[in-house]
């Protein structure tokens, strides 16, 4: 039994939310939400919304499953499209900005 949950176009850096991605993937459900909780990154607060919603898929698509049997089988981090803008600088130039963005992905095992 596994169960997804995917969130696109994220606006945080790959690089960046795969750091706490690392944090938690092979935990317990629980120990997971508990890291996420006390992890000083602001992609914790965005990671931890998207754990609840396969949390939340899992009860949903499966009555018979137990939640704290769950455990994070994967997360992953893709990069997404990137965003460009520019900013005008000295001179007439212009300064091209670059907006990352990601998806995450994770997915959910019962024993």
């Amino acid at each position: 039994m596994s169960v997804k949950a995917i969130l696109r176009h994220t606006r945080t850096t790959p690089r960046k939310a795969r750091l706490v991605a690392d944090l938690i993937r092979g935990k317990k459900v629980n120990e997971a939400m508990n890291i996420l909780a006390f992890t000083r990154k602001r992609v914790a607060k965005t990671i931890q919304k998207l754990l609840k919603s396969a949390i939340a898929n899992a009860e949903e698509n499966h009555k018979s499953v137990d939640v704290d049997d769950l455990i994070v089988k994967s997360i992953r981090v893709d990069k997404g499209v990137t965003w460009k803008r520019s900013m005008p600088r000295a001179r007439g130039m212009a300064t091209p900005i670059l907006k990352h963005t990601s998806h995450i992905l994770i997915e959910l095992d019962g024993k």
